[in-house]
C-alpha cells in the first residue's frame, strides 16, 4: 500500500515529504531496521543511552524513570545521539501521573464516563498532552477505545469509557482533541478491542469473540469514526478476532487464528482496507503472554511487521531481537515494499510532529505545567461530577455526622508487593477525609499491617477476633468499607480479597450497624459484596475522588455520577 503523506493523518508539505524520502534514502539497512523498534529504557546513564541508540538505531523509546528532571535529561540524550529524531512515548491513560511522579492524576476513563460530560475526557487528554510535551515526550499511548461488554473484565474496567460504543467514540474524540492541543500524537488502543472476555492479554492470548456484525456495530463504529476524523496511530493488541480472521481468510481453522499483531487479515484487511486507516500502527508490548504464546520469538519479531504493524514495542534481548528483525528482512519475511511502507509512516509521523525541525525543548522549565493548580482543578471537577451512588436501599444517605459520629473503617486492599513498601497510601487519605468531615474514626488493622508491625503466625488468628454484636453496636454509629483492589499483569481477573482467611473484615456487621461501601477502583465489586446496601463507585484512590465521595455521603454536595449496567454484574441480588 502506497503511503500518501499529503493526506490524513500526515498532512505533510513538500518540505516534510522531501525530508522523509531523503532521510530514508540515506539510511543504512541497519538504521532502517532499528527504526522499527521502540525500546524500553532501563537507565538514565548517558553511556547506556548512547550505546542503545547508536548500536540499534531505535525509532522510539519509553522509559521507566519517574523523576521529571531525570526523564527530561534522558530524553535529551535520546535525541542528542539519534541521527533520526525519536518518538518518546508515554502512557497518559489517567493524566500526567503515568508520565512522571510530579504529574497530575486527572481521572480514569470510567470516571470520565460517569461524569456524563465529554469535557472530562477533553480535560484528561489536555493534561496528558501538556505534561508529556513539557518533558520532551511526543507520543501518548492513549486513549483506550476498549468497550467493556463483559462485567467480569477487570483488565480494562476503569480504563475504558464504558460499554456504549457511541459514548466511547465521543469520549475518545474529546480526549484526542485535548491531547492535540499539544504537539503530542494520540494512539488509540487495543485494536481489535478488549472488554469482551475476562482474561488479560498480558498473561494469555486475548480473544474478542464477537461476530463480524457485532464487531462492526461496536468496535468497528468506534475505530471507523476516529479514522474518519484523521486518527494518527493505533496500538494493536495481542487479541484474536476469529470471526473476521475466518471471514477474510476462508477456510482458516481456529487453531490457525493468531493475535491481531501477527494477523495480516486484521491489520491490512480490516484496519487498513475496510476501515481505511492510513496512520501508524504499533504493537502492544511484545513481552506479553498473548504474543509470546503465539509463535517462537524469531517469528514474532519480523512477523508483526510483515503482518502490517509499523513498529515493534520493546526488546526482549536487544541484540537478539534486532538480529531476528534483520534476518526476517533478509529471508523475505519482511518484503522491501513492507519495510519501505513502514518507514514512510514512521518518518512521516515524525515530520507531522515537526521533529525534523525541533526535537524537544532546550531546557526543562521548573515552573512547567506538571501537577499545576489548573490541572488539579480539572481533576477535582471531574471527581465531583463522577462519584456515583449506585444504590442506597437502606436510605442511609446523607449521613448526619452529629448523629453518627463514631465510625469504624475497614479498608480492603490488595496485598502489598513487599511489606517494605508499607501499606496502601490511600488508606491514610480516607482516614484524613473522614476526620475532616467530622467523624471519629477507629481503623481496623489488616493482616498486612499486623505483619509489618511484627511478623508472627499469631496474626492470622488475631484477624479472626471480633467483638460481640452488642459491644460493636454500642461502640459505633456507622461503618465505612473502602475497597481498593488492584491488579496488573499478574492475574486474569481481580476480585475482592480479604487480607486473611476467616478475617474480621468479612462484613458480619451490615445488619447490625449502618454501613457504606466505597470502591476506589473497579466498578463491579457488588458481585462480591451484594450485602452492601449503600454502595458508591469513586473510581480512583486519589484525594480528589475520596474527598468528593465523603462530601457527598454527608450531604455537602449532590451525587451526579452515572453508572452503566455492568455495576449489577448480571445478578438480581446485587440490587437489593
Amino acid at each position: 500500500m502506497k503511503v500518501n503523506l499529503k493526506e490524513k493523518p500526515f498532512y505533510l508539505d513538500d518540505e516534510g515529504i522531501r525530508w522523509v524520502r531523503e532521510t530514508i534514502a540515506g539510511m543504512t539497512l541497519e538504521e532502517k531496521i532499528g527504526q522499527l523498534f521502540i525500546c524500553l529504557g532501563r537507565s538514565t546513564d548517558e553511556g547506556y543511552l548512547r550505546g542503545l541508540v547508536e548500536r540499534y538505531h531505535v525509532g522510539g523509546a519509553r522509559y521507566t524513570e519517574k523523576d521529571a528532571k531525570k526523564i527530561f535529561a534522558q530524553n535529551q540524550c535520546y535525541q542528542k545521539y539519534s541521527r533520526v529524531p525519536m518518538f518518546i512515548a508515554v502512557n497518559g491513560e489517567t493524566g500526567g501521573d503515568g508520565i512522571c511522579r510530579e504529574g497530575t492524576f486527572v481521572a480514569t476513563e470510567a470516571e470520565c464516563e460517569a461524569s456524563g460530560d465529554e469535557a472530562s475526557a477533553y480535560g484528561l487528554g489536555l493534561v496528558s498532552g501538556r505534561e508529556a510535551e513539557a518533558l520532551g515526550c511526543n507520543w501518548n499511548f492513549s486513549p483506550m477505545a476498549d468497550i467493556v461488554l463483559n462485567w467480569r473484565n477487570t483488565i480494562v474496567n476503569t480504563r475504558s469509557f464504558g460499554r456504549d460504543p457511541d459514548n466511547v467514540l465521543a469520549m475518545c474524540r474529546a480526549y484526542i482533541r485535548g491531547c492535540g492541543e499539544s504537539n503530542v500524537l494520540s494512539c488509540v488502543k487495543h485494536f481489535p478491542g478488549d472488554g469482551i472476555e475476562e482474561r488479560d492479554q498480558h498473561l494469555v492470548l486475548g480473544i474478542n469473540d464477537l461476530s463480524c456484525e457485532e464487531w462492526d456495530a461496536t468496535f468497528g463504529k468506534v475505530y471507523g469514526g476516529l479514522i474518519e476524523d484523521g486518527l494518527e496511530s493505533v496500538m494493536v493488541g495481542h487479541i484474536a478476532l476469529p470471526s473476521y480472521s475466518q471471514k477474510l481468510c476462508p477456510g482458516m481453522r481456529l487453531e490457525d487464528v493468531k493475535p491481531a499483531t501477527l494477523a495480516p487479515e486484521l491489520i491490512k484487511g480490516l484496519l487498513r482496507d475496510k476501515l481505511g486507516f492510513q496512520g501508524l500502527v504499533v504493537t502492544d508490548a511484545s513481552h506479553m503472554g498473548g504474543l509470546i504464546s503465539a509463535a517462537p520469538r524469531k517469528e514474532q519479531v519480523p512477523g508483526a511487521i510483515a503482518a502490517g504493524c509499523d513498529m515493534f514495542l520493546f526488546f526482549h534481548d536487544p541484540g537478539e531481537d534486532f538480529q531476528y528483525m534483520l534476518d526476517g528482512y533478509k529471508n523475505g519475511i519482511i518484503t522491501e515494499e513492507r519495510l519501505a511502507e513502514a518507514l514512510e509512516r514512521i518518518l512521516g509521523m515524525k515530520a507531522r510532529l515537526g521533529l525534523h525541525k525541533k526535537r524537544m525543548p532546550d531546557v526543562f522549565d521548573e515552573r512547567s505545567v506538571l501537577g499545576c493548580d489548573e490541572h488539579q482543578r480539572i481533576a477535582e471537577k471531574i471527581a465531583d461530577r463522577a462519584v456515583t451512588l449506585v444504590k442506597d436501599t437502606q436510605h442511609l444517605l446523607p449521613i448526619s455526622v452529629a448523629e453518627k459520629k463514631r465510625a469504624r473503617l475497614y479498608f480492603l486492599e490488595s496485598a502489598p508487593v513487599s511489606y517494605a513498601n508499607g501499606g496502601d497510601p490511600a488508606k491514610k487519605i480516607v482516614v484524613e477525609e473522614l476526620e475532616r468531615a467530622g467523624f471519629l474514626v477507629d481503623v481496623n488493622p489488616s493482616y498486612y499491617e499486623l505483619e509489618m508491625e511484627n511478623i508472627s503466625p499469631i496474626n492470622c488468628f488475631r484477624m479472626m477476633d471480633v467483638p460481640s454484636v452488642v459491644e460493636f453496636r454500642e461502640s459505633y454509629d456507622v461503618v465505612f468499607v473502602f475497597v481498593h483492589m488492584k491488579g496488573y499483569a499478574q492475574e486474569n481477573n481481580v476480585r475482592v480479597k480479604y487480607s486473611a482467611a476467616h478475617s474480621n473484615e468479612l462484613p458480619w456487621w451490615t445488619r447490625e450497624v449502618p454501613t457504606v461501601c466505597v470502591s476506589l477502583n473497579y466498578t463491579n465489586h457488588l458481585y462480591d459484596l451484594p450485602l452492601m446496601q449503600t454502595y458508591i463507585n469513586a473510581y480512583a484512590p486519589t484525594r480528589s475522588c475520596i474527598r468528593a465521595a465523603v462530601e457527598k455521603m454527608v450531604g455537602q454536595s449532590e451525587f451526579t455520577g452515572q453508572y452503566n449496567e455492568n455495576v449489577w454484574c448480571g445478578s438480581w441480588v446485587t440490587r437489593m
